[in-house]
């Protein structure tokens, strides 16, 4: 549920009023640059370093960036351990979660115990996130006027709230992730290409789209439905999305009218 702030309850609202956030950036900024420089300048390493920097800064287990359109999740960009990468990857193939209402309300997604509403508001997600012993998600939308470019998701192992300070920062290193992403994409190579860091998380999109696609003919169902299968049959076999995709678009996986099967 969204508070009258426009966020979701439990925001502090002098935070949300840019003072305290104002005050968090340069801090912010010296880390992530502390950061980078240990990476030697390696422009492919930006964004691994912010999300590290990230998550030794604020009391959270780990960090994840995913890319993000109107259409949803494209794909992850990073996460500093494998339970961040595990949640990133869950949302991609269910479709649900708190990086994509971020996205979509563009606007910060806390929930600080997981375990208390998360099935609640993401009946799929949630028990799948607590079983894998997530408590708690903090999602910040990464948007420059109406356009989205990415969410940075915060995990925890244990419930609990951000402090003011803590959400002030939050948005810092949300701020600068939206900074970085623009930077690596004027440095793209071509203007119809993409930075290869970006490049990744983008081109297993497109294999998810292919899948989608071939689905659709396998099945005789439109889109809509054979992205529903793809993502169902990922989540059955414990597998990612993408992982799933590939399979189909190499012929190894058949997806027929009630799921198919291997050939």
């Amino acid at each position: 549920m969204v508070g009258a702030s426009g966020v979701s309850p439990g925001v502090p609202a002098r935070a949300v009023e840019g003072g305290v956030a104002g005050v968090r950036a340069p801090r912010v900024w010296r880390i992530i640059l502390e950061s980078i420089a240990a990476t030697n300048g390696d422009q492919r390493n930006v964004l691994d370093a912010l999300c590290l920097a990230c998550s030794k800064s604020l009391p959270v287990s780990g960090v994840g960036l995913a890319l993000m359109t109107e259409r949803g999740h494209e794909g992850t960009v990073t996460a500093t351990d494998e339970s961040a990468a595990v949640m990133e990857n869950l949302q991609e193939t269910l479709g649900e979660g708190p990086c994509l209402d971020a996205s979509r309300w563009a606007r910060p997604v806390l929930e600080s115990d997981l375990a208390a509403a998360g099935t609640t508001r993401w009946p799929v997600f949630g028990p799948a996130a607590i079983e894998a012993g997530i408590g708690a998600i903090f999602a910040f939308p990464l948007h420059v006027g109406g356009i989205r470019l990415g969410v940075l998701d915060l995990y925890r192992a244990t419930a609990g709230s951000l402090s003011e300070d803590e959400f002030a920062e939050a948005l810092a290193f949300s701020d600068a992730a939206t900074t970085v992403l623009l930077h690596l994409q004027d440095k793209s190579p071509s203007e119809w290409s993409l930075h290869p860091q970006l490049d990744d998380a983008v081109e297993s999109r497109r294999e998810i789209h292919q899948a989608t696609g071939m689905v659709s003919v396998q099945a005789g169902v439109n889109l809509t439905e054979a992205l529903l299968l793809l993502r169902a049959r990922a989540y059955a076999s414990e597998r990612s999305l993408a992982a799933t995709a590939a399979d189909v678009v190499s012929r190894r996986l058949r997806i027929g009218p009630e799921e198919g099967e291997n050939e």
